[in-house]
């Protein structure tokens, strides 16, 4: 995986700009020791890193924005950071860049539960939205496994899903208004705190655009009551093809559950010894929850039992109290640190048709035995969002290689099945060169001119998402 070389006219002023940063930010963090930038090397892509220039944790958006004019002026690159747990390299730094980082600003700065809303500091983390509004019988919808550590910045640049994305909507579903931080340091506003902002609809074009825009340092969120009653059922399988044809069956059939979840054997097994949730020791695994007014759910379950009928379940199991519905979603919410204790892992997260499951499903066991490699699959099946999870050893550089070459093979059978590369991760350095492989040149060239309009000199993120030859010159520019 290439990155640009640093500009070492950037490199010579390292103590010039810091020294800029530290004036112009009035008291927020500025950090440029070399023992101190390390922490901010990468993000949860760790495969690859690199220290940065410089590293500023603001408190407000006042303070990003003297800190990007700063940038601005200097014409140093930046990346922005939410909580670094980024599977892509979204927050990979080069060594000429300075980092913002949002960890700092936390703040609720206004709840409204009559008209459904709250607005957040974009480094307050998901989970967090949930915990500030709960007792008055209000969620935050976008749920991704990593909902404890990572922030709504970074939710909002890669317009992140989560278990619950099926019934819910994505980011941009519960997303109503943005405070941007363009890159010369003017702050807008898009959207707002109502259904439908007036004039050119930008939200959608900010929400996954990857940092290379602005930088997003307050959100308005949609909030909605939590349900009467909620209910999950696990349903086990001797097979991949079994449950993910009874997937597919349950949405042609036209149900709606608020979250369907897939494991298969390597996941299941190493989720039952980290967590302990009793699951069964199949092929693949079905965690399905429905929810509503008890009839209603009673009548989901029905329907949904007697569709997995029809494909041989080992197991089908019902949640009797809140002890088991917590039991059956334990090990999914534990799966990828589970997976964590016995091999390194990349976590890729293309996106098939359901009906297109089975087929991929099986592919993708094809191409894992063909590279030498085993990969354990736990994933949004509702939505078709794979996150086939691919198990290497860091430590040896031709099972790293080997590991990144099936990855690109699996988001092509992706790209192949009339799906794409991304469905919440993002594009960052992961997928960056394989975008020629889903867009065609007049796409990507449309593309790279709106990031025109946003950042003409390309200082943001600028080694992101486009493929380097295809932005060499945009970046030379600058």
């Amino acid at each position: 995986m290439d990155m640009p070389a640093p500009d070492p006219r950037i490199l010579a002023r390292k103590a010039h700009v810091a020294a800029r940063l530290r004036a112009a930010l009035d008291g927020a963090r500025v950090i440029d020791a070399p023992q101190d930038v390390i922490a901010y090397e990468c993000d949860a892509l760790s495969a690859y890193a690199c220290p940065p220039l410089a590293v500023v944790l603001p408190e407000t958006t006042a303070q990003v924005a003297a800190a990007m004019r700063v940038c601005h002026e200097e014409g140093v690159p930046v990346v922005p950071r939410g909580s670094g747990t980024s599977l892509v390299g979204g927050a990979l730094p080069t060594a000429d860049a300075v980092v913002i980082g949002l960890s700092a600003m936390t703040a609720v700065l206004e709840t409204d539960f009559d008209n459904r809303f709250i607005r957040v500091q974009a480094g307050r983390t998901n989970l967090s939205v949930t915990g500030a509004i709960e007792a008055q019988g209000f969620f935050y919808a976008p749920d991704p496994s990593s909902q404890l550590a990572c922030a709504i910045g970074g939710n909002i640049a890669m317009n992140s899903g989560g278990a619950h994305c099926l019934k819910y909507g994505v980011t941009v579903n519960n997303l109503l208004g943005v405070t941007l931080v363009l890159a010369d340091g003017t702050v807008v506003e898009i959207g707002g705190p109502w259904m439908d902002a007036p004039g050119i609809d930008l939200l959608p074009v900010i929400c996954g655009s990857e940092g290379q825009f602005g930088i997003v340092t307050e959100a308005v969120l949609r909030i909605v009551p939590r349900p009467e009653g909620a209910r999950p059922v696990l349903v086990a399988f001797d097979s991949a093809e079994a449950a993910g044809a009874t997937v597919s069956a349950i949405i042609r059939a036209g149900l709606l559950p608020v979250a369907v979840e897939y494991m298969d054997r390597p996941c299941i097994r190493a989720c039952e010894a980290h967590a302990r949730a009793g699951y069964p020791d199949c092929e693949a695994m079905l965690i399905i929850e429905v929810e509503g007014a008890e009839p209603e759910i009673a009548a989901q379950i029905a329907a949904i039992r007697a569709i997995a009928a029809r494909h041989a379940p080992l197991e089908f199991r019902e949640a009797r109290d809140a002890d088991e519905a917590a039991r059956i979603w334990l090990g999914r919410k534990a799966a990828f640190g589970a997976m964590g204790r016995i091999a390194d892992y990349i976590c890729l997260d293309g996106v098939i048709p359901v009906s297109a499951l089975p087929q991929v499903l099986a592919r993708t066991a094809q191409l894992a035995a063909e590279y030498g490699l085993e990969v354990a699959n736990v994933f949004h099946a509702g939505d078709g969002n794979l996150h086939p999870l691919i198990l290497f050893n860091a430590n040896d550089p031709d099972d790293l290689h080997r590991a990144e070459a099936l990855g690109a093979d699996i988001l092509r059978l992706c790209v192949e099945a009339g799906g794409c590369l991304t469905g919440e991760h993002g594009v960052g350095v992961e997928k960056r060169d394989l975008m020629e492989v889903q867009f065609a040149p007049a796409d990507l060239e449309a593309q790279m001119r709106v990031k025109d309009v946003f950042d003409p000199h390309w200082r943001l993120n600028p080694a992101k998402v486009f493929p380097l030859h295809l932005s060499a010159a945009r970046r030379g520019a600058a």
